[in-house]
């Protein structure tokens, strides 16, 4: 039987790492050209939210002109953003 204590080296290192990667916000803005079903439907198609998270996403950027998607590695932020713009919504990114 092993009684060693958990290698704390190992898992500082990870959770070092891990601090280390920049996040990013992905941020859906508001429009007038987009109805507010297809807003829903893209958000739950991009994220893969529940219904309900994405009517909140909608009416908050319609609410405020701006809605906080997600905060991710840059490179997912990317591919949320693109694929956003894809549905033709408004979306940026920045630092968090």
């Amino acid at each position: 039987m092993n009684t060693s204590p958990p290698n704390v080296e190992t898992e500082s290192v990870a959770e070092a790492h891990r601090a280390h990667i920049p996040l990013y916000r992905v941020l859906l803005h508001n429009d007038d050209v987009n109805t507010t079903l297809h807003v829903v439907q893209s958000l739950m198609r991009v994220f893969k939210f529940e219904r309900h998270e994405c009517e909140r996403i909608m009416l908050e950027a319609h609410s405020n002109g701006l809605a906080l998607c997600a905060i991710e590695p840059l490179e997912q932020a990317e591919l949320h953003r693109d694929q956003l713009q894809a549905f033709s919504l408004v979306a940026t990114i920045e630092p968090e």
